[in-house]
């Protein structure tokens, strides 16, 4: 077949390299994200690059010269890994065989922009991705495949990406070119009386509340370990909780209750979190001890909120 690939970032990269090592399909053409004045440039455009591959970056698709464009290269599919910009059905339909977009949950559970971040912080057991008809609603096409991954109950947001989703949905790109290519690929509809929404985990949604249940403290730190981390109060300022861990114990929400080698063990409604490391604000991350020896911090004191 003939291959557009759109998608941006590291995921983006993957899918296309993986393509090109395997060699059966031809990429005619590849899209990614507009440069941004002060970053570096998107890796999937590096790689294209190198391939010597055709690169654009419109910044939309409703010019005619971009449809054009789209046209010319006379595609059999266009494959949208990780895409953020709105790509209209009028650019969606151009390829033979139409387009197919990757979103990295089960769908119709956790459409939206941060849905690796919210099954972990609600302490689902599973997740995994979706390859689906891409329409003008969010993330709400037809399914042509999925699959699950386990959520451990230590996993990270940073563990269940780039350990578990990552490489098994950069493998998928091949059986989803295979089922293309068999020709009359599978659809299954989505069951809108299970979809939900959730938009960008931001820095807001993310602070520590201690005087909720422990185990959903430590949902909410391992489910934004490492963006977009969970934040609590100390004195006048903030810090940043990455790795931790549950412990048992009773005690007074918030109170510090020890703090050793091990780290800042951290009283929560019917259990305590023992913070092993941390980012102050303005700093880099650090080992929770030596957070608590830079500010002063010892047993007995409170984070408050």
């Amino acid at each position: 077949m003939r291959l557009i690939v759109m998608g941006q970032q590291a995921f983006g990269s993957a899918v296309l390299e993986r393509l090109l090592e395997m060699g059966t399909d031809r990429i005619v053409s590849v899209y990614c994200a507009p440069d941004r004045e002060g970053r570096p440039e998107d890796p999937l455009k590096l790689s294209a690059l190198q391939a010597g591959l055709p690169v654009r970056q419109p910044a939309g698709f409703k010019d005619a010269g971009v449809l054009g464009e789209m046209l010319a290269d006379e595609a059999d599919l266009l494959i949208m890994a990780f895409v953020t910009l709105f790509v209209p059905q009028a650019a969606r339909d151009i390829p033979r065989l139409g387009s197919i977009c990757f979103h990295p949950s089960l769908l119709p559970l956790h459409r939206g922009p941060s849905s690796i971040n919210w099954p972990i912080i609600s302490g689902a057991e599973k997740t995994g991705f979706s390859w689906f008809y891409p329409t003008d609603g969010l993330d709400e096409g037809d399914i042509l495949l999925q699959r699950e991954c386990e959520i451990g109950p230590d996993d990270t947001l940073g563990d269940v990406y780039f350990k578990k989703i990552f490489p098994a949905a950069v493998e998928s790109v091949l059986e989803v070119c295979e089922l293309f290519r068999n020709g009359n690929p599978p659809r299954r509809q989505q069951d809108e009386s299970q979809a939900t929404y959730e938009s960008w985990c931001r820095r807001q949604d993310v602070e520590i509340d201690w005087s909720e249940d422990a185990p959903r403290v430590y949902n909410l730190i391992r489910g934004s370990n490492p963006q977009p981390g969970a934040w609590t109060r100390h004195g006048t300022g903030t810090v940043q909780v990455y790795d931790a861990a549950l412990t048992d114990g009773e005690g007074e929400p918030g109170c510090v209750v020890s703090i050793d080698g091990n780290g800042v063990t951290v009283q929560a409604s019917g259990g305590r979190i023992l913070i092993k490391r941390v980012r102050p604000a303005g700093g880099g991350k650090i080992p929770a001890i030596d957070w608590a020896r830079q500010s002063s911090l010892s047993p007995g004191a409170s984070l408050n909120n």
